[in-house]
């Protein structure tokens, strides 16, 4: 018996499975093919806006996804480096079969885990608590606990123009069985819509006609395992634009798209939408702008970000051909919209449990979230919150002012999900101090208190540490001429000019070229940002005094007779965990948090 299982292979379903095992829980990874784990489905990239932070909290914590995208990246970039550092996200092209290749081996060797081709069809509880799985061979399989990851394929249909076709991704089954059991056990279930672009040949793209756009050239990887000088290969990708031809040939032939053929009854991504979606919402704009990237190392196959639709393959092809550089473009394999179920995420704990089921947890897609790196975050903290469930444990929860993790799960627990979830900076009211490269010092010591992150890891973040304070010591005690003027003051203090920077400071102080680039950048920031961070913790302390107020979750809101009928139904449907998440729920005034407040004191 299996103490833990985890229904599929992807992003989330192998940072669950690797979490739980190195607790010390035995953990079975359920997948349809043991060849699609951690399979890139759609983009071949890691990271990017909010998400770069993500992947980088990810590591902290101990995960997996930020080592892997540095051995496989193939080009680097850290984006939004306009604005200020907060914002500032790493992005990642990378070779998505050495990224599948490498997670897959170390699935294989980690201790505890076993992998086992199949289909988790259904499951079965005993005293509100989950028993065991069913697996489609009608295999019964016991277990304490059961993770759900199977992102699009519950109940899949791809969509391609007048074309439809049961699948979980191109060319592979949907997932059967799951949906329906979730429904016996009284969950709410709902549809979402994504969708992927076309896949060119190389070979058949006019080079000459396109823009390039390189990485960085002194990349910074995602993890801090990752060894050092980093030196990944910069590999270039291109842009080109659609024009009026093109939005012509799609605006005439609206009727063939899946999208707007009424054929589709998901709901699709707001903030990534089909080049035909785009047409429609944005009529007075005369191109959009497409990025070409490789999917692997000398790939003769281009994704064409920017172009994800749901039109017939022959018109896909035609309106593509009127682009300059793809004028005689050859497509490998057409874009195409995919439905999929998933589960209202309301329904869930902070842990990513369900509120119905004991035992019986929910990680990325099925939650109503989009991209690799939301999957791998909530994959993690289920993985964990399973383990410790089974060790008689207090879960691990992350507050909004601790992570963008912590915001994510935060969103997903107390909004409705009525379109895919996608994870943005403006989303995180504490981002000052959600910086990506603060990710380790905020983030390794709680994952190594819990058992997740190594010695190895540890040891790096403590150096770290105290790499850093050397670094605040020394420009706090060497005074230097100002920039501004004749007198003499502290460096720290000469650090807060708009035009200075540490950098200027190496030759002034040589001490500071003994610290490696990624710690004086830390530090250089903190000083900068110390005034607007020391308000942001006054805020965050004043918060999460309502995040510890917590509340019974048998809690009966109707004996609350100066709470509105709206709060009511609301906070008895969602049942927050504590006065801090039931403040955050659409429909619940001040004033209805301020009476639950008081009754709950007395």
């Amino acid at each position: 018996m299996s103490s833990i299982i985890v229904a599929g292979g992807g992003h989330a379903g192998v940072e669950a499975a690797i979490a739980a095992a190195k607790l010390g829980v035995a953990v079975e990874l359920i997948t349809i093919s043991v060849d699609s784990i951690a399979r890139m489905s759609c983009n071949p990239a890691i990271g990017g806006l909010a998400k770069g932070q993500i992947v980088k909290e990810i590591d902290a914590l101990g995960g997996i996804m930020g080592l892997a995208a540095d051995v496989a990246g193939i080009q680097f970039k850290m984006l939004n480096k306009s604005k200020g550092r907060a914002v500032w996200s790493p992005r990642a092209q990378v070779d998505k079969r050495i990224y599948s290749r490498y997670i897959r081996e170390r699935v294989a060797s980690t201790p505890n885990l076993t992998v086992r081709e199949g289909e988790v069809v259904g499951f079965h509880t005993r005293a509100g608590a989950i028993s065991s799985v069913t697996l489609s061979d009608g295999t019964s399989l016991d277990c304490s606990a059961l993770i759900i990851t199977t992102g699009t394929f519950q109940n899949g249909l791809i969509h391609i123009g007048h074309e439809t076709y049961p699948a979980g991704r191109f060319a592979e089954k949907p997932s059967r069985g799951l949906t329906e059991c979730l429904i016996e056990h009284g969950f709410s279930i709902g549809r979402l819509k994504t969708g992927t672009p076309p896949r060119l040949k190389a070979s058949s793209i006019n080079w000459e006609k396109t823009d390039i756009t390189n990485g960085d050239d002194d990349p910074v990887p995602f993890s801090v395992l990752t060894e050092k000088p980093f030196h990944p290969p910069n590999i270039p990708c291109h842009i080109v634009y659609t024009g009026n031809s093109c939005h012509e040939i799609l605006s005439n032939s609206l009727e063939d798209s899946a999208l707007f053929s009424g054929k589709i009854s998901g709901v699709g991504p707001r903030y990534c939408p089909s080049i035909e979606d785009k047409i429609v919402r944005f009529p007075t704009r005369d191109h959009h702008q497409l990025f070409l990237e490789p999917e692997w190392l000398g790939a003769d196959q281009i994704y064409l970000n920017g172009f994800s639709t749901s039109m017939p393959r022959e018109l896909q092809l035609v309106s593509l051909r009127t682009i300059p550089g793809l004028s005689k473009a050859e497509i490998i394999r057409p874009g195409y919209a995919i439905e999929y179920d998933y589960c209202q995420s309301t329904q869930l704990k902070r842990s990513l449990e369900t509120k119905l089921v004991e035992g019986l947890f929910c990680a990325g897609q099925i939650n109503g979230t989009s991209g690799y790196e939301e999957a791998a975050a909530q994959g993690l903290i289920a993985g964990v919150n399973a383990a410790r469930k089974f060790q008689n444990k207090s879960p691990l929860t992350l507050l909004r002012s601790e992570a963008y993790i912590g915001v994510l799960i935060d969103d997903l627990t107390t909004k409705y999900i009525g379109e895919p979830y996608r994870m943005f900076t403006s989303s995180a009211e504490y981002r000052l101090s959600l910086r990506p490269d603060s990710a380790d010092l905020r983030l390794t010591e709680l994952g190594y208190k819990i058992g997740l992150v190594s010695e190895n890891q540890y040891d790096i973040f403590k150096k770290r540490l105290e790499s850093i304070a050397d670094i605040k010591h020394i420009l706090h005690d060497t005074k230097i001429k100002s920039s501004a003027g004749n007198n003499m003051l502290p460096a720290e203090k000469e650090l807060l000019h708009e035009n200075s920077s540490i950098s200027s400071l190496i030759n002034t102080i040589p001490r500071l070229s003994n610290f490696t680039p990624e710690d004086l950048f830390t530090a250089e920031t903190d000083i900068k940002y110390a005034g607007y961070i020391a308000r942001e913790k006054k805020r965050i302390e004043q918060i999460n005094n309502f995040e510890d107020f917590v509340i019974p979750p048998d809690f009966e809101y109707s004996k609350l007779g100066n709470l509105s009928s709206e709060c009511i139904e609301k906070l008895s449907r969602i049942k927050p965990e504590s006065i801090g998440q039931a403040s955050r729920i659409a429909g619940v005034k001040p004033s209805d948090v301020s009476v639950l407040a008081i009754y709950l004191k007395r």
